[in-house]
């Protein structure tokens, strides 16, 4: 199975879940996976639902691990054929006012995080696209920050703020980075995901913010922030690296400014008379 997904050029981190997945599977009923069939995929899953109560994307992981086991690796597409997948259920993403996002870093002591995070919102990036950039990856000729082999092994690019830029600036002045923009206690490799979520949690508490803030939110809150929030649908599904519009509709959705600003129909048309006045009119010209 780590053959075939190596010949497919699937990422390292579509990789260890899917095999973990399969062996964990295995595990559970102590055969190959080889011997195994379709009621002992379903009694498989149920298991991982019923009893372990794990949340609906997991039991998605491992259904789609699954599933490529038995239709690539093993041949035998007829196992999984009639298994089907939850209804996927989307809801608006968290995100954070213009105050509070000027608030968190505040709360925050390390410079190099700080700038992390301030990186992720400024040009809507994942936090592991944020700590693998490179100091090259920054063209401020250009004006644009370019992002490598990110989600599905897709390069693109985004914009680098003129703001950003200067905080950058005094920032590679002061931390002298050589490889990665944002490296760990070792220069050669870069700064923690698993780190940077943790300051992230301290820093909520700190900044008085009563809603969950992983590294995420900051690229939720750039698709919603002006002068973003206003950008035609099909740029932001380019700079935030979407395969789907429907994807960067969900963010864009979370505007309240936008849909604010929306006039109704109503609004064309010029104020109506009401209803009272509209009868009173009326009968003045009936008849007596």
């Amino acid at each position: 199975m780590i053959e075939e997904m190596g010949l497919r050029n699937f990422a390292p981190k579509t990789v260890d879940p899917y095999v973990d997945n399969v062996a964990e599977f295995a595990k559970h009923f102590g055969r190959s996976p080889e011997l195994l069939g379709e009621d002992e995929v379903r009694a498989y899953l149920v298991h991982r639902v019923e009893e372990r109560k794990l949340a609906w994307g997991t039991y998605n992981r491992s259904l789609a691990a699954l599933r490529y086991l038995c239709r690539r690796v093993l041949q035998r597409g007829d196992v999984v054929r009639d298994i089907r997948g939850p209804r996927r259920v989307r809801h608006p993403p968290v995100v954070l006012s213009l105050d509070e996002v000027r608030r968190f870093p505040a709360a925050i002591a390390s410079y190099k995080h700080r700038m992390v995070l301030t990186t992720a919102h400024s040009a809507g990036l994942r936090v592991a696209e944020v700590v693998d950039l490179h100091v090259r990856d920054v063209d401020a000729e250009r004006t644009v920050i370019h992002v490598r082999q990110a989600k599905r092994n897709k390069d693109r690019c985004t914009v680098l703020s003129p703001v950003l830029w200067e905080m950058l600036r005094h920032y590679c002045w002061a931390a002298r980075p050589v490889t990665f923009l944002f490296p760990s206690r070792s220069p050669d490799r870069p700064v923690g995901v698993r780190r940077v979520q943790r300051v992230c949690r301290e820093a909520r508490a700190a900044a008085g913010i009563d809603k969950a803030v992983p590294p995420h939110t900051f690229r939720h809150s750039f698709a919603t922030h002006p002068p973003v929030a206003g950008t035609d649908l099909r740029v932001i599904q380019a700079l935030l690296g979407h395969s789907s519009p429907q994807t960067t509709a969900l963010y864009t959705r979370v505007s309240t400014r936008l849909i604010g600003s929306t006039r109704s129909p109503l609004d064309l048309l010029g104020r109506q008379p009401a209803a009272g006045a509209a009868t009173s009119t009326a009968a003045g010209r009936a008849p007596g």
